[in-house]
């Protein structure tokens, strides 16, 4: 590991919170230890995250989609694990790139383990990302939590989802631990499950634990599973209706706005802050616990 000080940023959407590493030419080594003590609350920088910032050239998981995005997002959770995805992450990775001066307001395509998302950062600073077709797997799925159970919808957003709704928010525990689910065959990898209750017309409110992080205030895809999985609880496809379907879904960290599309295509609206920049101590980055990060 090197001994250099790695600059490092803090940023959010909608407070889920991440580490942005910058390495544009994929010089930082970052073994799943090393990500888990960068997003300790207690003894590193802390966040539900860490976001390589690559050139997709760069990195041999993204060297082929090189020729449609020039960036990478090499997303980690909290844990070190890998992940294909984090919609909350791609806005703020898109506004690092903007703030950077790496990329001009407008549309901008940022290559993921998930496939390329289309990016377009508004004027006021609003971000919206393509987040590409939610598939809907027909297989039932159970969520059980403190012996309650409940039926939940299987979306794929990229990433995996369950997806139930609840009366009341509290029946979802604590979420520290990740809630049990059935049949586990069906999410060999595990699954970022959701709880959701209604606040109005095409409004929910949803609590989320997120595989690998335990519950977070934010989940980008999570928000555009609960929506495409109320939407169908409502009888609402727009591949039938030939109309955009827009929820409002509220997250403890915030609001985002999702909108699928008749051609399948669902898009999240929402706001990306950064809130500190500065140096990781390179003891941080050691085989102990031990370091600081300092920042300005």
């Amino acid at each position: 590991m090197s001994t250099s000080q790695i600059p490092f940023l803090k940023g959010h959407g909608t407070e889920n919170d991440f580490v942005i590493v910058p390495d544009p030419e994929n010089a930082v080594d970052l073994p799943a230890s090393v990500v888990a003590r960068l997003c300790d609350r207690r003894a590193g920088i802390g966040g539900d995250g860490l976001l390589h910032v690559v050139r997709s050239a760069a990195h041999p998981e993204a060297s082929d989609m090189a020729g449609q995005a020039e960036w990478f997002m090499d997303y980690r959770n909290a844990d070190g694990s890998i992940a294909e995805m984090c919609g909350n992450g791609v806005r703020v990775f898109a506004h690092h790139l903007q703030r950077a001066g790496l990329v001009e307001e407008g549309d901008l395509a940022v290559a993921t383990r998930g496939g390329v998302k289309r990016v377009h950062i508004a004027e006021d600073g609003a971000i919206t990302v393509s987040m590409g077709r939610a598939e809907l797997p027909a297989s039932g799925v159970t969520v059980t939590v403190d012996g309650r159970s409940w039926d939940a919808r299987n979306v794929n957003m990229g990433n995996p989802h369950a997806v139930t709704f609840v009366d009341d928010l509290a029946h979802a525990g604590d979420l520290r631990s990740a809630p049990a689910f059935g049949p586990e065959s069906v999410y060999p990898d595990g699954v970022n499950i959701e709880f959701v209750v209604d606040r109005g017309p095409r409004h929910v409110a949803m609590r989320v634990h997120e595989r690998g992080s335990g519950e977070t205030r934010s989940c980008g895809t999570g928000a555009c599973a609960v929506a495409v999985a109320a939407a169908r609880r409502d009888g609402v496809d727009p591949a039938e209706t030939g109309s955009p379907a827009t929820y409002t879904v509220d997250l403890p960290g915030g609001t985002l706005v999702i909108t699928e599309y008749p051609d399948g295509g669902v898009d999240m609206t929402g706001p990306a802050v950064i809130v500190a920049e500065g140096l990781i101590d390179p003891g941080l980055l050691g085989p102990t616990r031990q370091g600081s990060a300092s920042a300005r």
